[in-house]
């Protein structure tokens, strides 16, 4: 039985004109109660409660879980209960809600703007707990990106909201909704505005350059005005209300994991309440991707120090040995840590969101467990080894023959000063193709096949220890961008 003050709310909105599924939605009650009430305005009884619910058997359940997560909304229960036979509809199920609480929530009128398919997405950053890592905590945020027509979502969490982590969102989105619109809706966010002035509007220069490479144009939302972007700030609560409750989370991996799961299965495939149709079949309009995308990963170039490793994001993560005392590129997005030497990959980790971690490659300790630590420590081991995998097998080969390692490395830096890096390096690949192992067979080589670099050794100093000053392999491609960026500024 409900209220009289329900009672009543049923017939003022029946004279206002309402029909009765409408009656029912804003009164979250069965609508066979509504027509039986508008029929009969006595205190009738719900047939469905007189000859019992369908739910009888789940009230500790529902009881449990409203005590576990006290917003919880009627959908997510509703998942529960599926899982556990239940074949009922989330009416009643709100009903039950309703009265174990105690209370009806309200509901809340909004603006609403209807776009063409394919003209606009909008995005906006929600914030969420934070995820523990050991005795670490990490701030969690979720891009919600809408397309605007069809109520297509996509979530992209992550623990930034830094450029990269945008643009690695948006472009995900893109992906998932395997095309492109014509227009992006965003609020005040320093990623996308930098500076406005009344109407005038200073967009961010990373955000227009990535933007600008899929023809996509920016608008930004009026401050203080969120109705301009009411299809996203209503995902972001769907997402809070639906998604988040009653779950639990290993680390971001699972938490991506699990929100994909429930794009595919709930949120793009449910019957929207405003157009009436699942978002997945109302998607269309959007262009086509290009068929090359950007690289938006994160990107920094850091030094590879004497423990073989570089310093990023407060863990430290280990290139080859041979990569000591280079500079070298760290790419990373929310799953991999990715280095590069020039253009190649020298070395790929996960992602580590604990902090003070080190993290080490089995190959890259087996390397250095051949050639022992100490030797590393040593500046003309380091200078060898920056010549690159070559040098680095070759030196194994020396500790694996037993041979006096700081002699031979000198002996081979004399031939580097002599012949030069390319030469030396052939004389490597040669011995070890021989498997001659030694610096002698490698001057026997390059005295036989090459022509020195130089007609004269370098000037020996009275103090020795100067003369055995070397400098490192440099890379050149840092110098080439430094020059190339130049021309451009002067140009």
């Amino acid at each position: 039985m409900i209220s009289r003050r329900t009672i009543l709310e049923i017939h003022q909105l029946r004279e206002q004109g309402f029909a009765v599924r409408s009656i029912a939605r804003q009164l979250q009650i069965n609508r066979e109660t509504v027509a039986n009430y508008l029929s009969d305005p006595g205190p009738v009884k719900d047939r469905h409660t007189a000859r019992g619910s369908k739910l009888d058997p789940y009230k500790d359940m529902i009881g449990k879980l409203v005590e576990q997560c006290p917003d919880v909304k009627a959908p997510v229960v509703l998942q529960r209960l599926r899982d556990k036979g239940f074949d009922g509809e989330v009416t009643i199920v709100r009903d039950m809600l309703r009265q174990l609480r105690g209370r009806r929530q309200n509901r809340q009128a909004f603006i609403r703007f209807e776009t063409e398919p394919g003209e606009q997405i909008q995005i906006d950053w929600g914030h969420f707990p934070g995820l523990s890592y050991g005795a670490n905590r990490r701030k969690l945020y979720a891009l919600v990106v809408v397309e605007g027509h069809s109520r297509m979502l996509y979530v992209s969490f992550s623990h930034s909201q830094k450029q990269e982590y945008l643009h690695q969102g948006l472009l995900e989105a893109f992906t998932y909704f395997n095309g492109i619109p014509k227009e992006i809706v965003v609020d005040n966010m320093l990623t996308a505005v930098t500076e406005r002035a009344g109407t005038v509007i200073r967009f961010n220069d990373a955000f227009l350059e990535f933007l600008g490479r899929f023809g996509i144009r920016p608008h930004a939302c009026t401050i203080r005005a969120p109705y301009e972007k009411g299809k996203v700030e209503n995902a972001i609560k769907y997402l809070r209300q639906n998604f988040w409750p009653l779950r639990t989370f290993r680390d971001l991996l699972d938490v991506q994991t699990q929100a994909r799961q429930w794009l595919d299965t709930v949120a793009n495939v449910r019957k929207h309440h405003t157009t009436g149709q699942r978002p997945v079949d109302r998607l269309q309009g959007l262009r086509p991707l290009p068929a090359s995308l950007p690289d938006v990963r994160q990107t920094c170039c850091l030094l590879v120090h004497k423990d073989f490793g570089v310093r990023f994001d407060a863990n430290v993560y280990t290139v080859p040995p041979w990569a000591i005392g280079k500079q070298v590129t760290l790419k990373a997005d929310n799953r991999l840590v990715s280095i590069y030497l020039k253009e190649k990959l020298i070395a790929c980790h996960s992602r580590c969101w604990d902090k003070k971690q080190r993290l080490e490659l089995p190959s890259h300790r087996e390397q250095v467990k051949k050639i022992k630590k100490r030797l590393l420590q040593d500046r003309q081991v380091v200078v060898f080894l920056s010549l690159g995998e070559s040098a680095l097998r070759y030196l194994e080969k020396l500790t694996e023959a037993r041979l006096p390692i700081k002699k031979n490395i000198a002996s081979l830096l004399i031939l580097r000063d002599e012949y030069g890096d390319a030469s030396l390096l052939y004389g490597l690949e040669k011995s070890l193709e021989k498997n001659v192992i030694g610096a002698d067979y490698v001057r026997n080589i390059l005295y036989q096949e090459m022509t020195p670099a130089s007609s004269h050794m370098p000037v020996r100093l009275k103090k020795e220890e100067l003369n055995e000053i070397r400098l490192t392999t440099p890379a050149l491609a840092e110098y080439d961008a430094i020059a190339v960026k130049r021309r451009n500024t002067n140009g």
